[in-house]
């Protein structure tokens, strides 16, 4: 039986040693990518396979294992120049790529330690439970700031669960990440279905679809999703990685499910005249988007809703402000109420996410043809929030914390949904429902509803451990700097250009 806990410890704590040489754990990752990816391309092309793969003799496997010293390094610098202009998946994972592990001792040991597993014949879940692993030990570190790109995979399950994907349906996701949301809906399709050659072979090429602007990130979706045996080397990537928001291409998806970046404004980087950086607030001026906005969560919300089919689904991870920011904020909320069936939304615990300080929530929505009166009847809340404490280490968010909300969201009959809240049975109850007329008449049509007491403000004696509220204190400090820098940045841009 194969310990994949143990060759995700061997293939990681390989890092230690090359951290002394400045390559970060991003690095690291990375360049682990490019040798696996290199080893299965091998293993593929001899028996019983025999695949034709478009990579010459002279930049094989082999040729790597057999050359040391600066040999090594010139040989693998001249590779990863070759594999780049390739097309297809193989060109996409070999984008931009460079060698980062400057010692080619250290370079060759990590070689040959990769070349002791046999990657193809391991089975998909557990070749994918090893990159995920991986995954997860970088986004972990915060130097690295590669949390902001990795969604909690229980939050992804419990999502796939109560949204329910179906064989031959496609899946999109405009801001995928690492590709969490297709992984476990794959894990999904395959767990609850049996399908026939047609219907794998949907799955395998045709069910995926994302875009990825981060190079590095879009790197480690495509193999992400290689590993899961999703895609095929010599086929095209599923990927773009064009931003989503620019146009509307014309594609039309049955399901979206999507985290889009953390943070408010969409924004253009530059060097000014004087050598200073500075961000200009970015705004698409689309068509299709009911209103122009600088707020990026905001656009990509009405981005999917573009991209849904008349009868699509979608479930979104949203900040706070995308429930009560005013101006356009009120009338995309608006907009989504009517020409939605917008039915469901929970409420997340803060200290889940990798970028601390973050309040989100799951946006559930299903597309509906035009009509004059609204779709949506009502809105059923579960709050997880209140009264609730997760921490990354001790006290990590779990698949487990999610069942009550899964089994409340009713899944296989959403509209014979019962609620556990009751004004004087059971106050404390976590799942309300509320009308149309209910939300409609709220102030900016405010969707950030809460009903139950915050039992730290009101009971002393029972107070969560010092950890807990520490952990709380620092998560709420490091959200306000981040506003108050956001503020203090287009402060700075409305000055400059008022002299201009």
């Amino acid at each position: 039986m194969i310990n994949t806990e143990s060759i995700i410890n061997k293939v990681w704590n390989f890092c230690t040693t090359l951290r002394d040489d400045g390559v970060s754990y991003g690095d690291y990752l990375e360049q682990i990518t490019y040798l696996i990816f290199l080893k299965m391309v091998d293993e593929y092309s001899r028996p019983p396979y025999n695949r034709q793969i478009n990579i010459s003799k002279e930049f094989s496997w082999a040729t790597l294992k057999a050359k040391r010293g600066s040999e090594l390094e010139d040989h693998y610098i001249k590779l990863l120049r070759e594999l780049a202009n390739k097309k297809g998946m193989l060109g996409a994972i070999f984008s931009k790529s460079q060698n980062k592990i400057q010692d080619p001792a250290k370079l060759h040991k990590l070689i040959i330690m990769l070349d002791e597993i046999s990657w193809v014949t391991l089975g998909s879940d557990i070749k994918g439970k090893i990159y995920e692993g991986l995954l997860e030990k970088n986004a972990e570190d915060i130097k690295s700031g590669a949390g902001q790109y990795f969604t909690p995979r229980a939050l992804i399950r419990a999502i796939v669960e109560t949204v329910r994907p179906e064989v031959k349906k496609t899946i999109a996701d405009p801001a995928c990440g690492t590709g969490g949301f297709f992984l476990s809906s794959y894990d999904f399709l395959i767990a609850n279905n049996k399908m026939d050659k047609s219907e794998k072979l949907f799955l395998k090429n045709k069910t995926f679809f994302g875009n990825e602007i981060v190079s590095n990130t879009r790197r480690l979706a495509l193999m992400n999703m290689f590993l899961h045996n999703i895609g095929s080397i010599d086929s095209e990537s599923s990927i773009s990685s064009k931003d989503a928001l620019v146009s509307d291409d014309g594609e039309r998806y049955d399901i979206v499910l999507a985290n889009p970046p953390f943070g408010k404004k969409s924004s253009l980087s530059f060097t000014n005249d004087e050598g200073e950086d500075e961000k200009e607030d970015l705004t698409y001026n689309r068509q299709d988007f009911w209103s122009i906005t600088s707020n990026k969560q905001l656009n990509f919300i009405q981005h999917i809703k573009t991209i849904l089919k008349s009868d699509g689904r979608a479930a979104v991870v949203v900040p706070d402000n995308v429930l009560f920011e005013g101006g356009a904020g009120e009338a995309i909320r608006k907009k989504l109420l009517d020409t939605t069936e917008f039915h469901t939304i929970l409420r997340l615990p803060t200290g889940i996410f990798y970028k601390p300080g973050v309040k989100a929530n799951v946006i559930y929505f299903d597309s509906k043809i035009s009509s004059k009166d609204p779709w949506t009847k009502e809105i059923w809340i579960y709050d997880y929030r209140t009264n609730i404490h997760h921490t990354l280490k001790k006290k990590p968010l779990k698949f487990e914390n999610f069942k009550e909300f899964i089994k409340c969201f009713n899944a296989s009959n959403r509209y014979n949904r019962k609620e556990t809240w009751h004004e004087k049975n059971n106050p404390e109850g976590r799942w309300r429902r509320f009308s149309y007329n209910d939300v409609i008449k709220r102030e900016k049509i405010n969707l950030d509803i809460i009903w139950l007491k915050d039992k730290e403000l009101i009971d002393f004696e029972n107070l969560p451990d010092p950890d807990v509220l520490a952990s709380d204190i620092i998560e709420n400090i490091e959200s306000n700097l981040i506003s108050f820098k956001e503020i203090l940045t287009n402060l700075n841009s409305a000055s400059k250009n008022k002299k201009n």
